[in-house]
């Protein structure tokens, strides 16, 4: 395999005091791959895109074998924040009507919707207790410029995604338990929080239980056509498949398959997560369970979890190893004490990194891989993936069996992303963007 980030970001390092804690899976349901392996279809890649591939595929009955470099949910699926929102690109509405019009922009906002649907009727069918909470998610203000934003920005939000959303007054905060330093926001009425861990797992179970082979510990190193179909190793099996389906995102190799070579922009995002707070302290401070994130490029995300426990999220970080972790769990801990300058005393016991992945498209692609007859790959949810990385894994189950995608699956997705250039140091396209968005707070 061929990655880009160091070393270090493929390792326990950032993941070590992860609140999510490991996997529940017993290591004999998932046993590392070894010797010949025949399998119908192969998923590379255990988290939330892979296994709603592998979970919708084992309940049409096929035979379906999914491969994970290390354990399900151990990259971004389970180290997230836990929203289960819309989301997926980083495109305004403008520009995706510009692209696809104004059917291809109400199309992907009702795919939106849709995934995050998706993921709550998966909890309940499969009887998956995610801790959720959260009436819809509320953007924060930031600065009075942003709470300007957001007055503009209702109406063309309630237009698109047709629904309502509501506008909260500065002076409303308080009385919302929404307390901090924020300026006004706006509450959209989709979406809720989850433990991404538990839903993770939740899925590997559903899956195992419908007749899905997991295998951990089994990284795909090559993968090559081999007659009608694909022949892939790990370090001890050699796999032979009909059809394959890449489904690995932030953690992606630049050569499995070479396809993907500078298809995706692994970038990080770092969370925090306190000890359990006090009644006063929860009274004092933030006391919605309302999930939040705020109205920037660098954006903050947080929400006061139902055990009582305070999660706080924040974007950047272009630099990996254990010297710029450290300076991330720095940061990042100032960056809390500013929002939420009450809770200066409380302690972060957790905290931790992950990588998500932005393409050249600025929005997800999922669909077949140019050139590869039978294989398809879903990728780049651009941190927004609990929903939008499980809609494309059952999107990715229809498509693999030549069957139609159904009905969402919006031209914003199909569209095949180009290379970045600059090829394996790429990541330094995105440093003038960070320190604009730094210096400017937006």
């Amino acid at each position: 395999m061929k990655r880009i980030l160091n070393d270090f970001a493929y390792g326990s390092g950032p993941n070590a005091a992860c609140y999510w804690g490991p996997t529940t899976l017993a290591t004999e349901q998932t046993p590392a791959a070894s010797g010949p392996v025949r399998t119908r279809i192969a998923v590379v890649g255990a988290g939330f895109t892979g296994l709603s591939a592998a979970l919708h595929l084992a309940e049409q009955g096929e035979d379906v074998t999914v491969f994970d470099a290390e354990s399900p949910g151990w990259g971004a699926s389970a180290r997230n924040g836990g929203f289960c929102c819309l989301g997926g690109t980083a495109l305004p509405g403008s520009m995706i009507r510009k692209r696809h019009g104004d059917d291809g922009l109400r199309h992907w906002r009702q795919t939106e919707i849709a995934a995050i649907e998706l993921v709550r009727n998966l909890l309940i069918r499969h009887g998956i207790d995610a801790e959720t909470h959260s009436q819809g998610e509320t953007i924060m203000a930031h600065s009075p410029r942003a709470m300007r934003s957001l007055r503009h920005e209702q109406v063309e939000m309630d237009a698109d995604y047709g629904f309502a959303t509501t506008l909260h007054e500065p002076e409303d905060l308080t009385a919302l338990g929404m307390r901090g330093a924020y300026h006004g926001a706006l509450t959209m009425p989709h979406g809720f929080g989850v433990n991404p861990r538990r839903l993770s797992d939740g899925l590997a179970r559903a899956a195992l239980s419908a007749g899905a082979r997991i295998h951990a510990h089994s990284p795909v190193l090559s993968v090559t056509r081999s007659g009608n179909g694909y022949h892939l190793t790990t370090p001890k099996a050699q796999i032979t498949a009909d059809r394959v389906i890449f489904a690995t995102n932030g953690y992606s190799s630049e050569d499995v398959p070479d396809w993907m070579r500078a298809r995706f922009m692994p970038l990080q995002s770092n969370v925090i997560v306190t000890r359990p707070l006090t009644d006063q302290e929860i009274a004092d401070g933030w006391s919605s369970d309302q999930m939040a994130y705020t109205h920037q490029t660098l954006l903050h995300y947080f929400r006061l979890m139902p055990n009582g426990q305070f999660l706080f999220g924040m974007r950047g970080g272009l630099m990996s190893g254990p010297g710029a972790f450290a300076s991330l769990q720095k940061r990042i801990r100032k960056q809390f004490e500013r929002a939420f300058p009450f809770w200066k005393h409380v302690e972060t016991p957790h905290s931790w990194n992950g990588a998500l992945a932005f393409n050249a498209k600025l929005a997800p692609y999922v669909g077949p891989v140019p050139e590869m007859p039978g294989a398809f790959t879903g990728f780049a949810y651009h941190g927004n993936g609990v929903a939008m990385g499980t809609h494309a894994g059952a999107v990715l189950a229809r498509l693999v069996l030549d069957q139609d995608a159904g009905p969402h699956y919006p031209a914003l997705m199909q569209s095949t992303p180009k290379r970045f250039p600059l090829g394996r140091y790429r990541r330094l396209l995105m440093t003038p963007a960070y320190i604009a968005a730094a210096i400017s707070g937006q």
